[in-house]
């Protein structure tokens, strides 16, 4: 009971809501069980799965075996009840079609219309002896039972139907010379897949795949699995190497193996839409695959994921991630354009859209970029690499020859007035670095610059701009194929990996000690001279425990020879003064 003149707590509003949730609670329970029991109905078991790409059967064995026990088990809906049924077209036998141009081979089989081997005949691994080099990894695509242009599908028994059943060949010819055109077709009587390949005298493959299912078209992806690039590359890892990535108003997005989730982490249909392309690449190749020439930007769909297989460490089976990647349209049948090849700059620079952003130079592309064409230019006269770094690293040591001059007069003055900068900072090294009399102590030092007209750093600039041609030469030599196995002389067989024997590493940190030790010193601290002489060991050290490009130590070691030479110069034609304490030094040590 309300206390008389106390509102009422309990509103309208809340009574009524009170009231319908009771009454909705009752009603639930007596449907529950007073209620009638709906008839019970057979499962239908060819609903289209949820989405997540599954990797196909354990083997092609596996997937070819069960593709006739999952066709003829494929479900049927009320809708396609009424479809007449679909003819039925496979072949009898798995054999393999061999596509071959001056620039790759390709082996296609017709079970799952997939590629067994896409060779670059241009192109050689780092085995030892060489082989050309085989961008499809058999290994683990037969562990995974994943091939590339495997058929991505929204359901799993489908999928794996598709990707074992036995392809009918519009080629009657297992080795037919490119170009070529050849169309895979088949079907289990429900699910019916056509892939159409079209190989020219190019790195650019057009592929139409279309699948349906009692009739109807269904969306359908094209997969690259197994992995990619050259697996016998041994610093890093291959692994290391791989990466999927998209590209999304013009930017290239990349995920190497440690973004990458499993399969099962991809929730029911999932594409993340709106890429202009899509691909998986190593170091030096890549496989794109491109919207149709005319497409409009931002059509095409992707997933990328990991799969795993063992590989052998220390005689132990250690599981490996695989990276893996999928493409999808809105368009159907699915049109696209596949270029499996070399990152070459230039040539990937003319495709549509532009692909040469695959060719990282880093965050100094503004430095790398120029130096590799320059490079590039000078090849055009000089044929060997290795010798044409050496030009180029004349060229630029001639452009800085001005600022090494001017930085050499610098270090003169400040020699000049070394003693009185000693007096000065004696006079004050009682004082901790957070003392304020410390500031007095750098103006007087500013002071003294300010009257000799010094600039402290202009000694260190043609220095400092070594270091950013360094890291940009670096990319340039590390990342573009054309440096890949071009060789120099002698034991130098590959300019974009490290010197096997130490021997450039070495020479150029003797140089750049002769250098450092006919260069003056314009520091005073004895602990600062002892790192300015310690530096290029340490340089060389790097060389021998990082795998820096060889190209790159021919590039100092050059630079340092020309340094040699150029010093001997200004020191002849410019003589240090002569040591002792100037009269300010004194002057100032009596004051």
């Amino acid at each position: 009971m309300s206390v008389p003149g106390q509102k009422d707590k309990y509103t309208p509003e809340l009574r009524i809501l009170v009231a319908s949730l009771l009454c909705m609670l009752v009603i639930l329970l007596w449907a529950k069980y007073f209620g009638p029991k709906p008839p019970v109905q057979t499962p239908q078991a060819n609903h289209p799965g949820q989405t997540a790409p599954a990797t196909p059967g354990s083997s092609a064995a596996t997937a070819s075996t069960t593709a006739g026990s999952k066709a003829a088990a494929a479900p049927t809906t009320t809708a396609a009840a009424a479809t007449a049924s679909v003819p039925v077209r496979s072949d009898s036998q798995e054999r393999t079609i061999t596509i071959e141009n001056n620039l790759y081979q390709v082996e296609i089989s017709n079970q799952g219309a997939v590629v067994k081997s896409w060779k670059l005949k241009k192109y050689l691994d780092d085995a030892k002896p060489p082989r050309v080099l085989d961008v499809v990894h058999a290994e683990a695509s037969q562990q995974n039972g994943g091939w590339p242009f495997a058929v991505i599908l929204d359901d799993e028994q489908l999928q794996n139907a598709a990707n074992g059943g036995l392809y009918q060949v519009s080629s009657s010819a297992s080795t037919p010379n490119a170009p070529a055109d050849l169309e895979f077709a088949w079907s289990d009587g429900h699910l019916e897949v056509s892939k159409q390949f079209k190989l020219d005298h190019s790195y650019v493959v057009r592929v139409e795949t279309s699948v349906k299912l009692n009739g109807s078209p269904i969306k359908a992806g094209l997969a690259w699995l197994g992995g990619f690039g050259d697996l016998t590359v041994s610093n890093p890892v291959p692994v290391q190497t791989v990466s999927t990535y998209y590209s999304e108003g013009g930017r290239i997005t990349n995920y190497p193996h440690k973004k990458l989730e499993n399969i099962d982490k991809w929730p029911p249909r999932l594409w993340q839409g709106g890429k202009d392309f899509v691909g998986i690449e190593d170091q030096y190749f890549t496989a794109a695959f491109l919207p149709p020439n005319g497409a409009a930007p931002g059509t095409l769909e992707t997933r990328y994921w990991k799969a795993w297989h063992n590989v052998k460490v220390d005689e132990k089976d250690t599981p490996e991630p695989v990276p893996d990647v999928a493409v999808a349209s809105f368009a159907n049948p699915l049109a696209l354009r596949v270029y499996v090849g070399p990152k070459d700059y230039d040539d990937l620079k003319k495709m549509n859209p532009p692909l040469h952003g695959l060719v990282n130079f880093g965050w100094l592309e503004f430095v790398a970029d120029p130096l590799f064409h320059a490079l590039k230019w000078l090849h055009g006269y000089i044929a060997n690499w290795g010798w044409a770094i050496v030009v180029l690293t004349l060229l630029l040591n001639m452009l800085l020859f001005p600022l090494r001059i001017s930085g050499y007069k610098t270090t003169l003055k400040m020699q000049r007035v070394a003693p009185e900068i000693k007096v000065i900072q004696d006079k004050y090294k009682k004082y901790s670095m957070r003392d304020p009399r410390k500031a007095e102590m750098n103006k007087e030092i500013m002071a003294i610059y300010s009257r000799e007209g010094i600039n402290p750093v202009g000694g260190c600039i043609p220095q400092l701009l070594q270091f950013p041609i360094w890291f940009g030469l670096y990319r340039a030599l590390q990342g573009t194929i054309e440096l890949r196995h071009a060789p120099w002389f002698g034991w130098i067989r590959d300019l974009s990996a490290k010197d096997p024997y130490y021997i450039l590493p070495l020479l150029m940190g003797l140089s750049m000690y002769l250098v450092s030790k006919m260069t003056p010193m314009t520091a005073t601290d004895p602990q600062q001279q002892a790192m300015m002489k310690i530096m290029p060991i340490g340089m060389a050290g790097m060389f021998m425990v990082i795998p820096y490009p060889s190209g790159l130590a021919v590039y100092i070691l050059t630079s340092s020879v020309v340094g040699i030479v150029q010093q001997w110069y200004l020191n002849r034609t410019h003589p240090l003064p002569t040591p002792g304490k100037s009269a300010r030094a004194k002057s100032g040590k009596k004051s």
